[in-house]
């Protein structure tokens, strides 16, 4: 079909899907061209010519060049460098729903449309599926980190609080406790991860859930030792818990292709349950104890 058959509705859609096509094979190219793993090279190589096939495609139909999007390109390479190339290439193919199904609608007007669709949906897909990425290996081990600190930090740092009622002599023995308990989180992972014998280095494992365990209590403890006000400084702490349940789990959800919200909650009320069950045990203690500081 030449391109003067096609109405002036269906043309436009088409470049927009020519721009789309060519700005993914440049991204992807530039992806390919980070990856030290010859795997991971190869496979974002081959998604990026799927991707300027499908652009050649479309220009059989308009007739012209059309310029990529620079901005696009530029966000999401730095969005892979920082997250890692899998959570980066989901979270772009995540935003084609739409031309997903701007695909179906044109379908009958130009055969080649349900196959590119059928191609964006299947195998490139598979294809991500297939990255070997560390930080993917490891998310596990982060995941440990994180949940343990929020849960027990946010039980402590809400019974101190109401036991002891001084910030910084919470934020003090919230920082002790918190190393100490990231210590002996990251010798547990450690010894857990030698015993399964499976693909993970039981050092980097450790080494992943120790930090992730320091990043979040740190962030937890900081009001207390800003603030004189202990109850502000734990109203500040569980917001930031909060705070990093969400980022967490928007990255999981993109990663591991899960419900945000149903994850989100989960985690949120566990971690605020705890602190509320901390906070009934901590005035009781200081109530019990009679201390007064």
């Amino acid at each position: 079909m030449e391109s003067t058959e096609l109405s002036a509705e269906i043309k436009q859609a088409i470049i927009e899907f020519q721009k789309s096509e060519i700005t993914e094979h440049l991204i992807y190219g530039q992806l390919a061209k980070l990856e030290k793993k010859e795997q991971n090279h190869e496979l974002l190589l081959s998604i990026a010519d799927d991707e300027l096939r499908h652009y050649t495609i479309w220009q059989h139909y308009t007739g012209q060049d059309v310029k990529p999007d620079r901005l696009k390109i530029w966000w999401y390479v730095l969005i892979a460098r920082i997250f890692g190339v899998t959570f980066g290439i989901k979270l772009m193919e995540g935003g084609e729903e739409q031309a997903q199904v701007a695909y179906g609608k044109i379908a009958n007007v130009i055969s080649e449309a349900e196959a590119i669709k059928n191609d964006e949906n299947q195998h490139e897909n598979q294809l991500i599926g297939m990255i070997d990425e560390e930080k993917l290996k490891y998310l596990g081990s982060v995941v440990l980190g994180l949940n343990d600190a929020l849960v027990e930090m946010t039980g402590t740092l809400a019974g101190l609080t109401f036991a002891l009622q001084n910030a910084r002599l919470v934020g003090i023995a919230g920082l002790i406790t918190g190393i100490a308990a990231s210590l002996s989180m990251a010798a547990s992972e450690y010894l857990s991860t030698k015993s399964e014998a499976g693909e993970k280095d039981p050092l980097k494992a450790s080494i992943y859930t120790g930090i992730t365990y320091v990043l979040a209590v740190s962030a937890l403890i900081v009001p207390f030792l800003l603030l004189n006000d202990p109850f502000i400084s734990l109203g500040l702490a569980l917001l930031s818990g909060i705070f990093l349940i969400m980022i967490f789990t928007f990255y999981f959800s993109v990663v591991r292709g899960v419900s945000f919200k149903r994850r989100f909650l989960e985690m949120a009320g566990v971690s605020l349950g705890v602190a509320g069950l901390s906070f009934l045990i901590g005035l009781a203690v200081r109530q019990f104890l009679k201390i007064d500081i």
